[in-house]
């Protein structure tokens, strides 16, 4: 069974990659496809404006992007809500600083799941 999951990314996506510190604010997103031989197609596409949907564009999406897992340094409660009720799972990636290095940790179970204790009040702040 294969599972997509998306990291944000500085520029130029890809494992290799700085871990975008706050999802609705990085570059793009790096999606890589995980199954029980581990790491897939890995595929980079870009964010989307907060304007239209505000911080719940990127949520949705993700999800139209068959997203089932989020890794994110950071983010405010309100899209985590937004993840929660689509069904993408998110993990915290605080600490790692390449999109490989994420992937790896989230491979190993090492990273814990995206709670209320690690949202920031949004707009970009860590």
């Amino acid at each position: 069974m294969k599972t997509l999951v998306a990291l944000p990314s500085n520029f130029p996506g890809g494992l290799e990659a700085e871990l975008g510190a706050h999802f609705g604010h990085c570059d793009l997103y790096t999606l890589v496809s995980l199954d029980q031989d581990g790491v897939g197609e890995v595929k980079v596409v870009p964010n989307v404006p907060h304007q239209q949907g505000g911080c719940l564009a990127p949520v949705q999406y993700l999800a139209s992007q068959g997203v089932q897992v989020l890794v994110a340094g950071g983010m405010g409660l309100r899209p985590l809500m937004g993840f929660n009720q689509v069904g993408i799972e998110v993990f915290f990636g605080g600490g790692k600083t390449s999109v490989g290095e994420a992937v790896q940790a989230l491979i190993q179970g090492e990273l814990p799941r995206f709670s209320q204790d690690f949202t920031c009040g949004g707009g970009g702040g860590h």
